[in-house]
């Protein structure tokens, strides 16, 4: 496996904690200026370990999506819509997550890997709302209302959508109840 490029911020203002993020490609570590070099690479080491960690909570593989989507349908949809599969999707550029009704199978695109759980968990919860309510109806938006965390998940695609130079789409533009082609917004 190929070293990860690490940028060192040191500086005069930090005492006592140590931040590691992605940043243009890059990871960044932000330590106190007063570290040696021996504490500099122990926390390094440390920030990359939890950094590793977190990203790999944050991009489930297709059989963790398939368990999370059983979990979100017990706890939000009282267990009433279970999907045959859950994958990833490459190919899905406009649209956040869409699901087939008729064969139980969501796919969720890829864009989302590397975003707040409870995002991803929102996009989920909308595509298993789906399961049961083919179109973007108050029925629907019903059910995804279970999930504590909606307005705010949508919110925040929104503006990620904004921030990448892509406009968000309007769920409730197409109501036409083709849930093939579902929007999640």
């Amino acid at each position: 496996m190929e070293a990860p490029d690490v940028e060192i911020r040191r500086s005069l203002r930090r005492r006592r904690t140590v931040t590691a993020f992605r940043e243009n490609g890059r990871i960044v570590v932000c330590l106190p200026s007063r570290l040696s070099k021996a504490e500099e690479r122990r926390w390094v080491q440390v920030m990359l370990d939890r950094l590793a960690a977190q990203e790999k909570r944050r991009r489930p593989s297709d059989e963790g999506l398939l368990a999370r989507a059983g979990e979100l349908s017990r706890k939000y949809l009282d267990g009433r819509a279970m999907p045959s599969s859950v994958r990833w999707s490459s190919t899905q550029r406009a649209r956040w997550g869409s699901c087939t009704p008729t064969d139980g199978s969501i796919r969720l695109s890829s864009r989302l890997q590397g975003l707040p759980t409870w995002v991803i968990d929102y996009v989920l919860v909308h595509e298993l709302a789906h399961l049961l309510v083919n179109d973007h109806g108050p029925e629907f938006w019903a059910l995804v209302g279970k999930y504590p965390r909606a307005e705010r998940a949508r919110g925040f695609l929104d503006g990620y959508s904004h921030a990448a130079g892509a406009a968000p789409a309007d769920a409730d533009e197409d109501d036409s109840g083709d849930a093939d082609g579902d929007d999640v917004t």
